[in-house]
């Protein structure tokens, strides 16, 4: 597993005035918090019809599209969707169960997971496919390689297509990964609700915290107001992580605060 004191900063708060970020325990969750994020930044360029928007939603798309060429990706979705059914499955006759919410959010799983078993072709297979992405492709690595001059077909398309039809056409080669952005979704929503905020103090700005190897640990979130000076460094593995609280700087290295600093931690594991 990477290690990493890179802390991903979820972009939807969820209560107001305060930033959460998080960190990923595996790799598995690792890639799926990246795909969220790049999925998020097509919805984003969607919000407006410009040449740009739909430059970086084609961006966006494209490097979707590399994140799936790991011939196990699929088979990964797949097994933590297995993993989260027969989790869920085993609480049917646990007291205090909400059993009507439990069986729509398992038949909710089944028919992502039959979505997956169904589709044969690799994912995203047809966007390989497509001479026009595959030359968008090959000169993105380029900086600036997808200028008007380097790809006059791109800047036909861009110019003479009308807003609609651009939209359109983005839509439908993003529906290539409709089934697993649904499995991701589902599966990180599930992963993040499965324990509360509780509220813990690091101590000169520095936080450690021991893990249970016998729980399925996947994901750490800090929860911080947003008007603080300082931001987490998490990093973290199988049995232990830690949290250090940085003073923000954008002209020199950041530096650990040496305050006693009271944030919430949730240690996600389902």
């Amino acid at each position: 597993m990477e290690n990493s004191n890179f802390a991903y900063k979820v972009h939807a708060k969820t209560v107001t005035d305060n930033i959460i970020y998080e960190q990923p325990l595996n790799e598995r969750i690792r890639t799926f918090l990246r795909l969220e994020f790049l999925f998020s930044r097509v919805d984003n360029a969607f919000l407006g019809s410009s040449e740009q928007g739909n430059r970086d939603a084609i961006d966006n798309l494209l490097q979707i599209l590399s994140v799936f060429e790991r011939s196990d990706l699929k088979s990964e979705i797949i097994k933590e969707l297995e993993r989260l059914i027969s989790t869920l499955s085993a609480l049917e006759n646990t007291p205090g169960v909400n059993g009507k919410a439990l069986d729509d959010l398992l038949t909710e799983l089944d028919h992502v997971l039959d979505s997956l078993h169904v589709k044969k072709t690799a994912i995203g297979q047809a966007l390989r496919d497509n001479d026009f992405l595959y030359s968008i492709r090959q000169r993105s690595s380029i900086p600036g390689g997808t200028c008007d001059f380097d790809l006059p077909s791109y800047h036909f398309w861009l110019q003479h297509t009308s807003d609609t039809e651009r939209l359109s056409q983005i839509q439908v080669w993003l529906e290539q990964f409709s089934g697993p952005r649904a499995a991701i979704d589902t599966t990180l929503h599930l992963i993040r609700e499965s324990t509360h905020f509780v509220s813990t103090t690091a101590v000169a700005g520095f936080y450690q915290h021991s893990l249970d190897s016998n729980q399925p640990n996947q994901l750490i979130r800090v929860q911080i107001p947003s008007n603080v000076p300082y931001y987490p460094e998490i990093s973290g593995g199988k049995h232990r992580f830690t949290v250090r609280f940085m003073q923000f700087d954008l002209a020199q290295r950041s530096q650990q605060s040496t305050d006693d600093i009271l944030f919430s931690l949730s240690c996600c594991a389902m």
